[in-house]
């Protein structure tokens, strides 16, 4: 009976049938995003031969986060979510279904994927900050951090189970079959949200559309309330230093290793893992108020692992290495993105969360140059190491500030 008792409890936010139809849909879709994502880092390495190159497509499928993620947000708070997250679905099929096509037709150069990846980026600064903030109204407040716990474990899942199909349908099939496979796969979002049962909307004000009126009052929030403010410094660090996986692993792969697309498939599974434990550690300590020990903790873990990868070259512990990278990033920022929710009033949450999506990812175009950089005159190794050395001052400087904030606090 404790043991089914537990079992409900990891799962309960799994009570909701909108939020299961919205999980499901999502599993089957971050497969195939997953799938394109190492497809499409391993056509670029075919096309240039470029570490640096590969860098810049990774930097142009954030970049606009970083541009637009502050005009985003309150178009967010407008508009009705679900719709919203349809639409950006549906736009995000067609781009894969576009690139598949080139590449299928022989007609793919860079250009193609660099516009390409620009034009997914451009809807991501919307997509992503929607889905976020829209868990809260599948769920509630009170099962938040277990929504965010199980989200988080469909999205390392899908990460361990992509890159490894992927890497295997590249060396049976080529690229392109995986990006069509991808485009199918929106369809199991899109289908979920068309089949939720909407109750009637509560009342609330009517949208301003003053853009840069809500804009500032998001901001001067986040300066306002000390807990939302350092989180995102946090994640705002880690997402330049901390997770340039998807830059360095295959030029590690490729040009330190010496290993083929399906061994590279593989490596990126064994990080995906990591993180899906991580996910797992994540919904059990759902049952209790996300705490910054935690977070910190997460993110200290994180420094530390890719410090140990950076000094060696060891295939196998490459992978075990990654898989515990894998761990402890998801703990950071399944905290990260749980208290930033908790610490944020109704009305902007979708401003809040836009600007947490800009720390997240619209930042990672410099973490993505920073390692395409690094990597071309130091080696993908040293680059993962620095990164790590990075990562680990900052949270050391957090820990030690808490630290004092307590004893003041006693005091």
């Amino acid at each position: 009976m404790e043991i089914t008792t537990e079992i409900k409890t990891l799962f309960r936010s799994l009570r909701h049938r909108n939020f299961r139809l919205f999980w499901s849909g999502q599993f089957v879709s971050l497969i195939g995003t997953w799938m394109q994502t190492v497809a499409q880092a391993w056509l670029v390495l075919e096309l240039t031969h470029s570490s640096f190159k590969l860098g810049v497509v990774s930097a142009l499928q954030f970049l606009p986060m970083l541009f637009l993620s502050l005009f985003t947000g309150p178009l967010i708070d407008y508009f009705d979510k679900r719709r919203t997250i349809i639409w950006t679905q549906a736009v995000l099929m067609a781009l894969a279904f576009v690139l598949a096509l080139l590449v299928w037709t022989g007609m793919v150069r860079y250009w193609h994927i660099v516009v390409l990846a620009t034009l997914l980026g451009v809807v991501n600064t919307i997509d992503m900050p929607a889905r976020q903030s829209y868990l809260i109204e599948l769920v509630g407040k009170e099962d938040l951090m277990n929504a965010i716990a199980l989200n988080s474990s469909i999205f390392n899942a899908a990460r361990a189970i992509g890159p490894a199909i992927a890497g295997l349908l590249i060396s049976e099939l080529g690229t392109a079959f995986c990006f069509f496979v991808n485009g199918l796969s929106f369809l199991a979002v899109i289908t979920g949200l068309l089949m939720m049962r909407i109750t009637a909307a509560s009342r609330r004000a009517p949208p301003s559309y003053d853009i840069l009126r809500d804009t500032t009052e998001a901001l001067k929030y986040i300066r306002d309330t000390p807990m939302v403010l350092t989180t995102i410094s946090l994640v705002s660090v880690v997402s330049i230093f901390g997770t340039n996986f998807n830059v360095l692993v295959p030029v590690f792969v490729r040009m330190e290793l010496h290993r083929d697309a399906a061994a590279f498939g593989f490596l990126m599974s064994s990080f995906g893992v990591g993180a899906l434990f991580g996910a797992a550690s994540l919904a059990f300590l759902s049952r209790w108020e996300p705490k910054p020990g935690y977070m910190l903790a997460g993110g200290l873990g994180l420094s530390l692992f890719l410090i140990l990868i950076g000094f060696q070259k060891s295939y196998g512990l490459t992978a075990v290495l990654l898989a515990l990278a894998g761990w402890s990033m998801v703990t950071f920022f399944g905290m990260a993105n749980t208290t930033v929710q908790l610490n944020t009033e109704d009305r902007l949450r979708g401003r809040v969360m836009s600007l947490y999506t800009m720390s997240f990812g619209g930042l990672t175009p410099f973490g993505s140059l920073f390692a395409g950089t690094v990597a071309h005159w130091i080696q993908a190794p040293l680059t993962f190491a620095l990164g790590g050395l990075i990562c680990g001052s900052v949270f050391i400087t957090a820990y030690t500030n808490r630290k004092q904030d307590i004893i003041r606090e006693r005091k």
